[in-house]
């Protein structure tokens, strides 16, 4: 037996004799020609023989395709680390020269050019734009690669989300003859984060246009289910072969380019796959030449936060546990239906009047000009991340004192551990629990009482 496992053979050994049956127990021995080999055992002690019974198979070879396979893991996982970082860091790295090179041509596009440097200057534009996105598009993917894509799943209502991306869409939609059908009502609530399916339905809308014919059309449906809601994207473009489908989600592959002068960087509908699945999703495609494209991405459907509001009445009733007075508490949130949630709980402590943000920005200015009681602020904003306005509003000696009451749908322990060390006051998360809401805001506010008397 190998010295290395003389230890646990003995072990074994013992524990057979001691009654107990050994079941593929694997070690290894050397051979008289100094070679090695695996052996896996099945054994078992006889009282009446008083003898150990054991069968035993050489799996060396098995053995070396483990390791072999094992190697190849490691080896492909250390690779794909090396790569999600290399782009990651190149990414980062580019936007600074990016910056000046945006930037400056932006004030030359100011000054009095003739139409010569104009033209030069809106070339500088198109380009620098182009290759910026493809640096996001990078950047993303390498996140998601390298498993560091911050998500919030929560039920989002569908509707307002889709106004707001064609209200983006349209100007390039009219820019190239496009008419972008009425969007048809879909008040339905699905689980994901709302800031990534405003990408994906960005990402398809923009393609459904650009790869569009003249005065064509894009058409958006929704299909609802009692489990899942479906969001179908159609274009009355060229279509895509059937052999060329596969292709359609691998990363710089840009089908039907050589056919249209659209700009692409052949990384979205990648990216768009990746952000779907991630966020528990599915996204199909379905074309035929000459009659146009149908994307449809898939999620689960959700309860509205407000659907169970007799619940939230009955779950509110506790009688508050701060001496009745004007409370002020700011919410950041960008979600609409969160905040009416809010809203109608905090109707139960008629001495707190709520001041919400919807973006990171408006809700450090807010935090200055009003010096509120308490903070909610949520982690996923459309500008900034709610820890980097956490981190802002307690390096700022007018918020520093404030407590701030981090509400998220990320409930990882790595998570909360991560926000109370950088200075959260406390860390609920969404569902809401809204007893634990009430306590925990009682809580806050009968401290700043305290804090408002010693002072």
């Amino acid at each position: 037996v190998l010295a290395e496992d003389r230890e646990k053979t003995n072990r074994v050994a013992a524990e057979i004799v001691g009654g107990a049956a050994a079941n593929d127990f694997e070690n290894r021995y050397a051979r008289k020609d100094g070679s090695v080999i695996h052996m896996l055992w099945s054994a078992y002690w006889s009282d009446a023989d008083k003898i150990m019974f054991a069968v035993g198979h050489d799996i060396t070879e098995r053995a070396r395709h483990a390791a072999a396979l094992n190697q190849a893991k490691e080896d492909a996982d250390r690779a794909n680390r090396a790569k999600s970082e290399f782009l990651s860091r190149m990414s980062h790295e580019l936007r600074t020269p990016m910056n000046a090179i945006l930037g400056f041509a932006q004030l030359l596009e100011m000054d009095a050019l003739t139409s010569d440097q104009s033209e030069g200057v809106k070339h500088i534009l198109r380009g620098g734009h182009h290759l910026l996105e493809l640096i996001n598009e990078i950047l993303d993917l390498s996140r998601i690669e390298a498993g560091r894509m911050s998500l919030s799943l929560e039920p989002v209502q569908l509707e307002p989300v889709l106004r707001e991306t064609l209200a983006l869409v349209h100007p390039l939609a009219a820019e190239r003859g496009v008419r972008l059908n009425s969007l048809p009502h879909c008040d339905a609530f699905i689980l994901v984060d709302r800031q990534r399916l405003k990408q994906v339905l960005l990402n398809l809308l923009s393609n459904a246009i650009k790869y569009n014919r003249l005065n064509g059309s894009v058409t958006i449906r929704c299909e609802e289910e009692n489990q899942h809601v479906r969001i179908l994207i159609s274009d009355t473009g060229a279509g895509i072969p059937a052999n060329r489908l596969a292709d359609l989600f691998t990363p710089f592959e840009r089908l039907g380019a050589e056919q249209s002068t659209a700009e692409g960087t052949g990384l979205g509908l990648a990216v768009t796959k990746r952000f779907v699945e991630a966020m528990k999703g599915t996204i199909t495609v379905e074309s035929e030449r000459g009659e146009g494209s149908t994307f449809a991405v898939e999620f689960a459907r959700v309860k509205s936060p407000l659907e169970n509001a007799e619940l939230v009445d009955a779950l509110a009733e506790a009688p508050p546990a701060v001496s009745a007075g004007e409370y002020t508490i700011l919410y950041i949130e960008d979600n609409l239906s969160n905040l009416l949630l809010i809203k109608r709980v905090l109707q139960h402590r008629p001495g707190v009047k709520l001041l919400s943000a919807n973006n990171g920005i408006r809700g450090i200015d807010l935090a200055r000009e009003t010096q509120p009681d308490i903070i909610l602020l949520d982690l996923n904003l459309p500008d900034m991340a709610g820890r980097d306005v956490l981190l802002c509003l307690r390096a700022d000696p007018q918020c520093a004192a404030i407590p701030i009451i981090v509400i998220s749908a990320d409930a990882t322990r790595g998570q909360i551990d991560r926000l109370m060390r950088v200075g959260a006051s406390d860390y609920l998360t969404k569902p809401l629990d809204v007893k634990q809401f009430l306590g925990t805001l009682d809580r806050g506010l009968r401290e700043g009482e305290l804090a408002a008397l010693a002072s």
